[in-house]
């Protein structure tokens, strides 16, 4: 029980020292207010990079091109045609294959 209060007792000293801090603050915005300054000081970050439209132009177009490109050279390969005499060897060399099984399956 003696870890709970000890909680409770750095709770309340937190609580002590935020009330404080707000307080200190209101002091220092009232000042600045005072003396001409905004109450509220602007965040400033690091100032943001912008690109033209010329420039996103020129990158949009660029890009159209290696895609053009990239769809050119799949299509650039002709199917390969089999000629009539090749694809009846073919079916021949099958029909072969398929006797010869069932020959040796239905013997069995």
């Amino acid at each position: 029980m003696d870890i709970i209060k000890a909680l409770k007792r750095e709770e309340a000293k937190l609580e002590k020292n935020v009330k404080n801090a707000i307080k200190h603050l209101d002091i220092v915005r009232a000042t600045m207010k005072f003396f001409g300054g905004s109450a509220k000081p602007k965040l400033a970050g690091p100032k943001k990079r912008r690109m033209s439209a010329a420039g996103r132009a020129a990158i949009a177009k660029a890009q159209k091109a290696r895609w053009t490109k990239v769809r050119q050279a799949k299509t650039a390969k002709p199917r390969r045609k089999m000629s009539s005499a090749g694809r009846a060897r073919i079916v021949k060399a099958t029909k072969l294959r398929w006797a010869k099984w069932r020959a040796a399956n239905v013997a069995n």
